[in-house]
């Protein structure tokens, strides 16, 4: 593209193609023979088609007083904005055709469930809110001739799996973890990526699509009204009419039988005045988020055409000489690793000065953080790897083979070290999350271990898979209900429990704490049962969890005085029994 106006002839014998042409889409070629003018046509003067170098100011405008209003308006006129990135023009998607109507309706219903149901809690409701937004990405994607592909139909499947998470738990942080892994699964499932790169940008890329999905939904709208108010407006029409029906007779009904009136109270969200503000923003973010997944759907960017640099390969020398001396070191620890799993605990200790909670509680934090620095060092050593010949190829795979197998034996030991700082001071929210993560760490290690053996194209999207599946577990498995559990056996065993952490915990834990004897059931279950029998909300936004804590509570219910909480020490114990 040039900055030069049109009409300006090329300097110095420079190539005059691009004027050329311009001449042709206008229908003529330069050598015909020039129209006379027409009586009446002021065409332009010739001085006005030239300009001198020296008039041409930075950008191709003209400078000096000389230039009329008519001359600076086509000048602007005949300015191109500069090309975009390469790497913008190659994920760059398609225009999108307009928002069909099926999609429209989606949207719409996405937008009505989030803000009659969110607002009261996270439930059920979460999956009721986000089915009509699938649907909506669905239609849009056939509209636009996109087909399903079956990775996409895993993603899909693992989201929908994710968004039970909070129908089942009553636990806030699960329930986190399951929507954010629910949002990445979905946004995958609509971009259809395969590469490193559009794998992790495609996990997030369905944000970036939340204005351009409005401002699309705008335009298509705008086209669909125009002499189409035929068709729209009996639908609305019919639409009031029903909710006008619906309204009156289902009042009356109510005021008739109070049998009726208490279904229909559990089955329609109260909505109130005072509410109506929080409802109409969740209304907002429902319709936003559905527009912006129907128009990634429709035309998502393609991150996977993106190019990116591998870097230099290195020598045979340089590149395996540092990872052979890491190996070697890492052979060593597990030598004295495995002496110590083995039986060498009272060696270590009596050396060390340590108690056999303070090693295991030290070691852990270390072996984790060696965990995840190899998953660098293996990424850093893939880039700068040598890839020349077939022994080239033999030499990475036995190097870095050699590295992920004794890695997992170090995943191994970490976890080791947690079961005895279980053991020691108990299960906690933040032991088991960081548990979980190096069990994940070490299924990582496995799929690179299979993709240097098979070939490594699936490995992006089944590391991501593997992530979902861990937090989908995570959640299903009820963390809160293991740490009680695990803190009810400790307790039995050693007489020691912290109720007032146990306190803090939400109503998953409510079947393994009601085994506690008293007064430290009561202690325990006080702070959960006011949460659950005082709390009112409605099915939607009940968890399983909760549902299943306040029949326990029913049946057996907890002592909420202070009193049961007062002759207890710190850990639990009752005078007598210190």
């Amino acid at each position: 593209m040039s900055d030069q106006p049109s009409g300006v002839p090329a300097e110095n014998g420079a190539d005059d193609t691009p004027r050329k042409a311009a001449v042709r889409q206008e229908g003529r070629h330069e050598d015909a023979p020039r129209r006379e003018a027409a009586p009446g046509d002021a065409g332009p003067p010739r001085s006005s088609a030239r300009m001198t170098k020296q008039d041409a100011a930075p950008g191709g405008r003209r400078s000096g007083a000389s230039h009329g209003a008519s001359h600076g308006a086509s000048s602007w006129a005949a300015y191109e904005p500069p090309p975009p990135p390469a790497w913008v023009a190659a994920a760059k998607p398609e225009e999108p055709p307009p928002i069909g109507g099926a999609a429209l309706w989606a949207v719409l219903a996405t937008g009505t469930l989030a803000g009659l149901l969110l607002g009261d809690g996270l439930g059920l409701n979460v999956l009721l809110a986000a089915l009509p937004a699938a649907l909506a990405a669905y239609f849009a994607g056939r509209a636009a001739g996109r087909g399903i592909h079956p990775w996409s139909l895993v993603w899909a499947a693992g989201g929908t799996a994710l968004l039970l998470v909070p129908a089942l738990r009553d636990a806030g942080w699960p329930t986190f973890l399951a929507l954010a892994a629910a949002l990445a699964t979905g946004s995958l499932a609509l971009h259809g990526t395969r590469t490193w790169r559009g794998t992790l940008i495609g996990c997030v890329g369905v944000f970036g699509e939340v204005l351009p999905g409005v401002l699309w939904a705008w335009h298509g709208l705008r086209e669909r009204a125009d002499g189409s108010r035929d068709r729209w407006w009996p639908v609305v029409r019919t639409a009031g009419v029903a909710a006008v029906l619906l309204a009156v007779f289902g009042a009356l009904f109510a005021g008739a039988d109070a049998a009726f009136a208490d279904l229909l109270a559990g089955l329609v969200p109260e909505v109130s005045v005072s509410d109506g503000p929080a409802h109409a923003l969740l209304f907002v973010l429902g319709v936003a988020a559905a527009l912006g997944a129907a128009r990634t759907a429709a035309a998502p960017w393609r991150w996977d055409r993106v190019e990116g640099g591998r870097g230099r390969p290195r020598g045979r020398m340089e590149w395996a000489l540092p990872l052979v001396v890491l190996n070697a070191l890492f052979a060593a620890f597990i030598a004295i690793q495995l002496a110590v799993l083995f039986g060498g605990y009272d060696k270590v200790l009596s050396e060390t000065g340590l108690t056999y909670s303070e090693y295991a509680r030290q070691g852990f934090w270390q072996l984790l953080t060696v965990t995840l620095l190899t998953l660098v060092v293996i990424a850093l050593a893939l880039r700068w790897a040598p890839r020349g010949a077939a022994r080239d190829r033999t030499l990475v795979r036995a190097v870095l083979g050699v590295l992920c197998a004794l890695t997992l034996v170090v995943v191994f030991s970490a976890l080791r070290r947690m079961e005895l700082y279980v053991d020691a001071y108990g299960l906690t929210r933040l032991r088991v999350s960081v548990a979980g993560i190096e069990l994940w760490f070490g299924i990582v290690i496995v799929l690179i271990m299979a993709a240097g053996v098979f070939g490594g194209r699936w490995l992006p999207r089944a590391v991501v898979a593997s992530a979902a599946a861990v937090v989908l577990c995570f959640g299903l498995v009820s963390p809160d209900g293991l740490v009680a559990e695990q803190n009810v056996r400790r307790f039995e065993r050693t007489g020691q429990i912290d109720l007032a952490y146990l306190r803090g915990l939400s109503a998953d834990a409510v079947p393994a704490l009601d085994t506690l004897p008293e007064p430290q059931r009561s202690c325990a279950l006080r702070d959960i049962a006011r949460d659950v029998l005082d709390g009112d909300k409605p099915w939607y936004a009940t968890s399983y969890g909760e549902t299943r804590a306040r029949a326990v509570l029913t049946a057996r219910p907890a002592d909420r005085m202070e009193l049961p909480c007062g002759g207890l020490d710190r850990e639990g114990r009752t005078p007598e029994s210190r």
